[in-house]
């Protein structure tokens, strides 16, 4: 489904992404994880359109879409949550849901979009509940959930997920990604995510890579990643319990 290639991204003279390949199949769930800095984040915004690449291909569905604005890229099927949610915090939750579907009025009209906005609340009831509620005013893990489900309404066929966790207590955090495991059951969506609770990431992702300083360091399925010494030395920790029970 995606494919990059030699990809090179450029902040001015600052080199962030380095000969970045990979891939994604159809139906994954495929998690990068990395540190701070690492350019994670400048990788999901290339692949978007938000960021122009210096050099390289990125095929969607055999299309190279390096060069395409943001736009087009959602029309396409691909949908982005950003880091720190970027709502807007005086809409409504349900005006932000609309605006998520922008792109498919004139296919979909106002009853496909109605129809999508039941899925989005069956899938997460809080938001039923705070409809009207002004988005800036919802908690931590209601806005995570409000972003999602925003990037659901134009139905992408790939979902971008950048630190979905950030800044949530534990029990949100496993809520959130129970949720992302239900999207491609119910939604047949493949997704890519970013995130620095590594150990969580991995425990529900097909597969994953590393990325240090700009450059893919390592990728295998996650079992494999998880019993790396030196995915575990860096980014796991001390672990009480066996991560698949």
């Amino acid at each position: 489904m995606l494919r990059l290639q030699n990809v090179n991204t450029l902040y001015g003279e600052i080199h962030v992404l380095k000969n970045i390949s990979l891939h994604i199949r159809e139906g994954e769930i495929v998690s990068l994880i990395g540190a701070n800095g690492a350019g994670k984040t400048t990788l999901l915004n290339t692949i978007s359109g938000v960021v122009t690449p210096k050099s390289g291909t990125i095929l969607y569905c055999e299309q190279n879409i390096a060069r395409k604005n943001p736009d087009a890229v959602v029309k396409m099927g691909i949908s982005q949550v950003p880091e720190g949610r970027q709502l807007f915090g005086p809409l409504s939750v349900l005006d932000n849901l609309k605006l998520g579907a922008y792109t498919r009025y004139s296919s979909a009209g106002k009853r496909g979009v109605h129809q999508d906005l039941d899925v989005m609340f069956e899938l997460f009831p809080r938001l039923k509940e705070r409809q009207k509620q002004y988005a800036g005013t919802l908690s931590g893990g209601e806005q995570q959930m409000l972003a999602m489900a925003r990037a659901l309404m134009c139905r992408p066929r790939l979902l971008l997920l950048d630190e979905p966790s950030m800044g949530l207590a534990p029990l949100i955090v496993s809520e959130i990604f129970r949720t992302m495991s239900q999207l491609r059951e119910m939604q047949q969506t493949t997704i890519f995510l970013v995130e620095q609770n590594a150990r969580m990431s991995l425990k529900y992702s097909d597969r994953g890579y590393v990325m240090e300083t700009g450059k893919i360091m390592l990728e295998g399925t996650s079992r494999d990643l998880l019993d790396n010494r030196e995915v575990q030395r860096a980014y796991l920790g001390k672990q009480k319990k066996p991560i698949w029970e």
